[in-house]
C-alpha cells in the first residue's frame, strides 16, 4: 500500500486518537479553565485552578470533572481530524515540486485548517461549555452574594432565556448535551449551535497560523537528517511548545468565546451582544487581565493535547490499522 494512497484515512484515523486519548487525559482542566473565565469580579467561587479542582471533586465527586466530556470525545475525533488533515491538504497544494513551504504558506495552511475545523469546533464548545459552568452557578447559588435578590437569574431550565427574571433558582437541573441541543434547534434553529462563530474563528484561525509552522520548524529542529523523520519524543515535546505558546497568545479570544457562548448566567452577570460588546464590557468592568483569565490552564491542556497529537500522527497509529484490518479492503 503506498503512503499517498492511505494518506487522508490513515491521517483522519491518526486525528481521531490522538484526540479522545488527549481529551480523556486533560478534560479536567479544560473545564476548570471554563469555570476561571467566566467568573466575575466580586463573584469568585475559586481562587485558582486547584482549588477549583479541589471543590469540583468535593461537590461533584470525580467524575463531576468530566461534565461535557461525552459531547467533547463524541465530537473531538472529526475536530482533530479535520484539522490535522486540513494542515496537511493545504501544505501539500501550497508547496511545490515538493520544495519546503515558506513561514507565510505556512502560516496560509495553518489558516485554512483552523476555518475548517469550526464546522464541528463551535456547535460541540457551545455544548461543552453549558455543561461545564453547571457546577460554577450551583457553587455561586450557594455563596451569600450581597445584592437584591431581583438581580438574581433563573438557571434551572435547559436554557435561561432570560437574564434578569427576577427569581431566584434553587439548584441548577442537570441536562444533558442532547436536551441542549434540541432546545438550542427549536427555539433558534441549526443557528442557535453556532452561537460565538466569530469568536470561534477569531481563536482557532490565529491559533492554526500560529500552532503549525512554529510546531513544523520546532520538529525539524530534532530530525538527525533531512529524509528522516524526528524522535517520537521531540515531537511530542514540539507539539507541547507550540501548542502552549500558540495556546497562550489566542487567550483573549478565548475568553470572548466562552463568555459569548455562556447562556445560563449567574447574579448580576452581563449579557454580550456580539464580540465587539463583550470585549468593550471586559475592559470596562474587570480590566485587561480579565483577559488572560484561565490562560495558565488553557496552556496545561493544549501542550499535553497537541503532544499526543503529533506523537500519534508521526507514529503512524493509521497506517498500522489500515495495513493490519479489514479497512485495507477499503483503500487498497
Amino acid at each position: 500500500m503506498s503512503q499517498q494512497q492511505i494518506s487522508l484515512p490513515a491521517k483522519l484515523i491518526n486525528g481521531g486518537i490522538a484526540g479522545i486519548v488527549g481529551v480523556t487525559c486533560v478534560f479536567p482542566i479544560d473545564l476548570v479553565k471554563t469555570r476561571l473565565q467566566n467568573q466575575r469580579p466580586g463573584q469568585q467561587v475559586y481562587k485558582n485552578m486547584m482549588d477549583c479542582l479541589v471543590k469540583t471533586v468535593r461537590s461533584e465527586g470525580y467524575f463531576g470533572m468530566y461534565r461535557g466530556a461525552a459531547v467533547n470525545l463524541t465530537l473531538v475525533t472529526p475536530e482533530k481530524a479535520i484539522k490535522l488533515a486540513a494542515n496537511d491538504f493545504f501544505r501539500h497544494h501550497l508547496s511545490k515540486d515538493g520544495k519546503g513551504l515558506t513561514v507565510f504558506k505556512e502560516m496560509l495552511a495553518g489558516c485554512g485548517a483552523g476555518m475548517c475545523q469550526v464546522i464541528i469546533t463551535t456547535p460541540m464548545e457551545m455544548l461543552k461549555i453549558q455543561l461545564q459552568d453547571a457546577g460554577r452557578l450551583a457553587a455561586q447559588q450557594q455563596k451569600p452574594v450581597m445584592m437584591s435578590p431581583t438581580k438574581l437569574v433563573a438557571t434551572n431550565t435547559v436554557l435561561s432565556r432570560s437574564y434578569n427574571s427576577g427569581t431566584v433558582a434553587s439548584a441548577p437541573r442537570a441536562a444533558s448535551a442532547t436536551q441542549i441541543a434540541k432546545e438550542l434547534v427549536r427555539t433558534q434553529g441549526i443557528q442557535g449551535l453556532y452561537r460565538g462563530l466569530g469568536a470561534t474563528l477569531m481563536r482557532d484561525v490565529p491559533f492554526s497560523i500560529i500552532y503549525f509552522p512554529l510546531f513544523a520548524n520546532l520538529n525539524r529542529l530534532g530530525k538527525p537528517s533531512p529524509e528522516k523523520p524526528s524522535p517520537f519524543f521531540w515531537a511530542f515535546l514540539s507539539g507541547c511548545a507550540a501548542g502552549s505558546v500558540a495556546a497562550v497568545a489566542v487567550n483573549p479570544c478565548d475568553v470572548v468565546k466562552t463568555r459569548l457562548q455562556t447562556l445560563n448566567k449567574g447574579a448580576s452577570e452581563e449579557t454580550y451582544t456580539g464580540v465587539v460588546d463583550c470585549v468593550s464590557k471586559l475592559l470596562r468592568k474587570e480590566g485587561p487581565s480579565a483577559f488572560l483569565k484561565g490562560a495558565g490552564c488553557r496552556a496545561l491542556v493544549i501542550a499535553p493535547l497537541f503532544g499526543i497529537a503529533q506523537v500519534m500522527y508521526f507514529v503512524g497509529v493509521g497506517e498500522y490499522i489500515l495495513d493490519n484490518s479489514p479497512l485495507s479492503l477499503m483503500f487498497p
